[in-house]
């Protein structure tokens, strides 16, 4: 990436080790994925790509790159490393609105981001409004296997939708329209809590923008709610246009490094699947958690062949349910008490669990269901220990 003015940004370097792994991935496609590897297969123009899209998300940014005026993160990386760079972390966003007594939300200052951080001028840090009676915390979503998500056609996640309950099993999920800013064309939300964007270049330059405040074609504009325009051109060093610009050799941006490792970064393999695991899998889909978490959706005809007709085992169906456990606020497509439905694959290297980390484990996190999971988690709740005891090795096998 280059800085505004052509001159170019020291980049942090990948750990050895973890280049070890990458390049033995691109040697060969044989040997099992670990969290943090490339597609299996990928061509060595791929796997340059993917190397460069790497160096990009664990770049450290600082004000001079254009970092802030208020921020959550200094990189990408700071959010999404665990159990490697693309996973997850238990730092959370904060989102606050207002809700009146006829039950309407109300974004305040013009958004629902509250910044963590700002730059060293406190002018620029923002505050939750005194008015604000809804506040929610977001993990972030580890985004592995996200250019596999990205492949599966709209029509696909369309099909799945019952807004109306026709078949009587208490799910209402409903596909979540929304204009893609890449294309301005409506899509089918997929990627964030409220499935808020249906590509990865959005998604990357929604982050880049609003998690390290970082201007780019995309999202043009620096937001820190609640603080003035001319209080956040004092605080952030004076600069021409966006601060995310062309690199002179590659051509690329930085959203477009973000957007190739996510679409070129692996999904976490399935563990050991024991017996029990086994028969907790029959228990999955006796007991109607499949209806949300769907096993398996397929990518639509591709010219890549990596992507092209290829089995996704996500475990979700990528819509928007209403299961008791939504955070209050209004986005996108998304109502108030609507999350997308999380992938399930990588699970057993997850914690904490749900959107704002309110569950330590499986257990709970599944006994925190209710809406239109009630009558699933009835299943489990009255459900004999052994059967509990399977569906969650299954769980743990994800």
């Amino acid at each position: 990436m280059t800085k505004p003015g052509g001159q170019e940004i020291r980049r942090l370097t990948a750990p050895a080790a973890l280049l070890g792994v990458l390049l033995l991935g691109a040697q060969s496609s044989e040997r099992q994925t670990l969290p943090g590897d490339p597609l299996p297969g990928i061509t060595a123009m791929e796997f340059e790509l993917f190397r460069m899209g790497l160096e990009d998300f664990t770049e450290v940014e600082t004000p001079e790159d254009g970092l802030g005026p208020a921020f959550n993160g200094n990189s990408c990386a700071v959010c999404h490393s665990v159990p490697a760079i693309g996973g997850m972390s238990s730092i959370t966003e904060t989102r606050a609105g207002r809700v009146d007594e006829t039950g309407t939300f109300t974004e305040l200052n013009g958004g629902t981001l509250f910044h963590l951080f700002s730059v060293p001028d406190h002018r620029c840090q923002v505050q939750i409004p005194p008015e604000a009676n809804v506040i929610a915390r977001r993990l972030p979503v580890p985004v592995f296997g996200a250019g596999l998500i990205e492949a599966i056609p709209d029509e696909t996640i369309v099909a799945m939708e019952d807004p109306e309950d026709r078949n009587g099993d208490g799910i209402r999920g409903r596909a979540a329209w929304i204009t893609d800013v890449v294309t301005n064309r409506s899509r089918v939300g997929r990627f964030g809590w409220k499935a808020q964007h249906a590509t990865l270049l959005a998604f990357s330059g929604d982050a880049y923008r609003n998690e390290m405040g970082i201007t780019n074609e995309l999202f043009p504009g620096e937001v820190a709610l609640g603080v003035a325009p001319e209080t956040l051109a004092l605080c952030a060093p004076p600069r021409k246009g966006l601060e995310d610009v062309r690199d002179r050799r590659s051509g690329l941006r930085g959203i477009d490094n973000f957007e190739n490792f996510m679409r070129l970064l692996a999904p976490v393999a399935r563990g050991p699947v024991t017996s029990l695991a086994r028969e907790g899998e029959l228990i999955f889909q006796s007991a109607g958690c499949a209806a949300c978490h769907v096993p398996v959706l397929w990518t639509g005809p591709h010219a890549n062949p990596a992507f092209d007709r290829k089995p996704v085992e996500l475990y979700s169906d990528l819509l928007l349910h209403d299961v008791g456990t939504g955070d209050g606020i209004e986005q996108a497509s998304a109502g108030m008490n609507e999350i997308r439905t999380p992938a399930l694959w990588g699970l057993r290297l997850r914690r904490p669990l749900l959107h704002d980390g309110g569950a330590a484990t499986m257990d709970e996190a599944i006994r925190r269901h209710g809406g239109e999971a009630s009558a699933v988690t009835a299943r489990y709740t009255h459900a004999t220990a052994e059967q509990r005891r399977a569906l969650l090795a299954f769980l743990g096998s994800l």
